[in-house]
């Protein structure tokens, strides 16, 4: 590795990272002023519960998150000042081309996209859990029953539905339960239970006071009971958010659960499919936020580093706002969650392209 290439690496690498630390003190400062008033509230919650439990994940959640900003404000910040020192100029003077200038970048955004990838898929989902159970605990009102959820609708497979009034996920009981099974847009049976639990030991579950109704050709046949155990194709840790228990679970988990959720039949799997490919395409995106940044900043231009990092923090709320809407639009039974989830970087890779061929024939 040329000294050019040391040096520019060592810039990108301590920018990103000073950056970053500039960043979370801030969120974190802002966090403690809107929470320490919960905090106090609970006698029994010591400093380093909330360090250990709460500011620790909260870092690394955040941190996380901020890391495409912080990488591509870094650059811009970095580049601008090298072309407005006039070593931009004297670089290419050397005959380095605009390809080979872009060689340290291209390894330090390959670092980051490598910690990104192992943070995505592996240490953020647990964090996510830990952050969310103490938050839940001593942070949201408890205007309801945390382990009571209501109004439940679950799609088991293609044709098969279920709905439930209400279910304890402490006590692993639920009311007013439905089961309807359809052919194409016609309902051919239906069975419902004034109560339903788990039996954990038989993997069943027990329906109390139980109705069963079969829609048959110009007549119907229905069944009256008591007690009733039967096999169900959804567990009770199914019922849960979606999106909470998505985040929660590692990627390979997260897969594990698709395919097994495949295999019964369930339908709409787009919010864990979002939730799943999210968590390589935001990694990636640090190669095209890369170079983005760089070729804005590599020009010296009148108004400097402040008209880069201007039109760079724009690009970059663009980019999120886009991200944002296509998450919402790919968690839609009628869409590809691969292709949504992709697209802004598509879009904004295009952009890369187009600002690099702008940039190479300088």
């Amino acid at each position: 590795m040329k000294i050019i290439d040391k040096y520019i690496l060592k810039k990108f690498l301590s920018s990103f990272a000073l950056v970053l630390v500039l960043l979370l003190p801030i969120a974190i400062a802002i966090d403690v002023s809107e929470k320490v008033d919960k905090f106090l509230r609970h006698a029994d919650l010591s400093a380093s519960e909330i360090i250990k439990d709460y500011y620790v994940h909260f870092i690394v959640i955040f941190g996380n998150t901020f890391m495409p900003l912080a990488l591509f404000i870094a650059v811009i910040f970095f580049t601008s000042k090298i072309a407005s020192n006039t070593e931009i100029i004297a670089i290419h003077s050397a005959k380095v081309s605009f390809t080979r200038f872009l060689k340290p970048y291209f390894i330090g955004a390959s670092l980051v996209t490598i910690l990104a990838l192992g943070m995505n898929h592996f240490v953020v989902p647990n964090s996510n859990k830990i952050f969310n159970e103490f938050s839940k605990k001593y942070l949201k009102k408890k205007t309801y029953n945390e382990n009571q959820l209501k109004n439940i609708n679950l799609q088991l497979g293609e044709n098969d539905y279920i709905y439930l009034k209400s279910f304890m996920l402490n006590t692993q009981q639920g009311q007013k339960f439905s089961y309807e099974k359809f052919e194409g847009t016609k309902l051919k049976y239906k069975l419902m239970a004034e109560n339903i639990r788990w039996i954990e030991k038989d993997t069943v579950f027990r329906l109390n006071t139980y109705k069963k109704r079969f829609l048959l050709e110009g007549r119907d046949s229905i069944e009256y009971g008591i007690k009733l155990d039967t096999l169900l194709d959804f567990m009770p840790k199914d019922l849960i958010n979606v999106d909470d228990l998505a985040k929660e679970m590692t990627s390979i988990k997260l897969n594990e659960f698709i395919k097994q959720s495949r295999e019964r039949g369930v339908g709409n799997l787009n919010t864990y499919l979002v939730e799943f490919h999210k968590r390589t395409s935001l990694p990636i995106s640090t190669y095209i936020l890369t170079f983005i940044a760089v070729c804005l900043a590599a020009k010296k231009r009148r108004g400097g580093m402040g008209i880069n990092l201007a039109i760079g923090i724009t690009l970059m709320f663009v980019y999120v706002f886009f991200l944002k809407i296509v998450e919402v639009l790919g968690a839609g039974a009628e869409t590809n969650a691969f292709i949504m989830v992709w697209l802004p970087n598509l879009f904004f890779g295009g952009l890369a392209v187009y600002l690099y061929l702008r940039n190479a024939k300088n």
